[in-house]
C-alpha cells in the first residue's frame, strides 16, 4: 500500500467527517492517536473536548444551543488499563464495558451497527491501542451499511501487531461533502507519523477545512513507561 500525505488527505476533503489516526512515532518510542470531529450543522459545531477522569469527552460550547445530543455527546477517548479505546460515538463506552468483561474488542463491536441517522448511516469507526511493558499493537474497525443500504450491517476489523516506526493508519466516516454523505471505503489509509506532538497537532489543525472544523485530540503514549501526553485544540469555546 502506497503511503499517503495525510496533510494532502485532509486538505483535499472538506469534509472527511470524523476522524482517527493510531500509529508509531517515526523514533518508534510512541504511540500515537489522533480523534477529531467535524460539523455541518449549527448543533454538531456547537461543541467542545474536555478531559475526564480516563480520556476526554464531547459538551455543548454552549449549552443553551444545543438542540439534539443524540450522536452528538459522548466520549471519544477512555482508557482501560493499558488500553486506550478510540472510537466517533458513544461504543467507546460499549466496547469499555464488554472488554472489561473479559470480551474482545471484535465481541464488542458485533453489538452494535452503524448510526441510525438516515439517510447517511454514518459508519461507526473505532480504534484500540494496546500499550504493555515495551510492546505496541493495535486494531481499527468500521460498521456500516452495504452502500446506503440499512439492510445489512458490514463489519471490518484491522489489526496491526509491531507496527512499523513512523507508520499509521487512517480512517475517516466519510469519503467526502454530499448528500446523503457517502460513506467510507476500503481499508485504513497508510500514513506518516512524525515524532513531535505539537507538530502533528498543528499539521492536522491547519489541514482540516476551517469550516467544517469543530474539535481535535492528539496523544502520544511513550511504549516503555506508558506515560501519556496529550493536546486538545477546540474551534469554539466553552460558555
Amino acid at each position: 500500500m502506497k503511503k499517503l500525505s495525510l496533510a494532502q488527505e485532509l486538505t483535499a476533503n472538506a469534509y472527511p467527517g470524523r476522524g482517527i489516526v493510531i500509529g508509531k512515532s517515526a523514533d518508534g518510542k510512541k504511540a500515537v492517536t489522533a480523534y477529531w470531529i467535524m460539523g455541518r450543522s449549527e448543533n454538531s459545531r456547537n461543541r467542545v473536548f474536555t478531559e475526564t477522569e480516563d480520556g476526554i469527552k464531547t459538551e455543548a460550547a454552549d449549552p443553551s444551543k444545543l438542540t439534539d445530543p443524540h450522536l452528538i455527546i459522548y466520549s471519544p477517548v477512555r482508557v482501560l488499563g493499558n488500553k486506550t479505546i478510540v472510537t466517533n460515538g458513544d461504543q467507546t463506552d460499549t466496547i469499555y464495558e464488554l472488554m472489561d468483561k473479559q470480551q474482545t474488542f471484535e465481541q464488542a463491536l458485533r453489538t452494535r451497527e452503524y448510526e441510525d441517522d438516515a439517510p447517511n448511516y454514518t459508519p461507526r469507526i473505532s480504534g484500540i491501542m494496546h500499550v504493555e511493558g515495551g510492546t505496541y499493537n493495535y486494531a481499527m474497525s468500521i460498521l456500516k451499511s452495504a452502500d446506503g443500504n440499512p439492510d445489512c450491517c458490514e463489519r471490518f476489523t484491522f489489526t496491526y501487531t509491531n507496527p512499523l516506526n513512523g507508520t499509521g493508519h487512517f480512517i475517516h466516516t466519510y469519503m467526502g461533502d454530499g448528500n446523503p454523505l457517502p460513506s467510507f471505503e476500503g481499508e485504513p489509509k497508510l500514513v506518516d507519523i512524525p515524532d513531535d506532538i505539537d507538530a502533528f497537532t498543528e499539521m492536522l489543525w491547519t489541514s482540516l477545512n476551517e469550516d467544517n472544523k469543530v474539535s481535535l485530540f492528539v496523544r502520544f503514549i511513550d511504549i516503555e513507561t506508558g506515560v501519556a501526553t496529550s493536546r486538545i485544540v477546540n474551534k469554539y469555546s466553552k460558555e
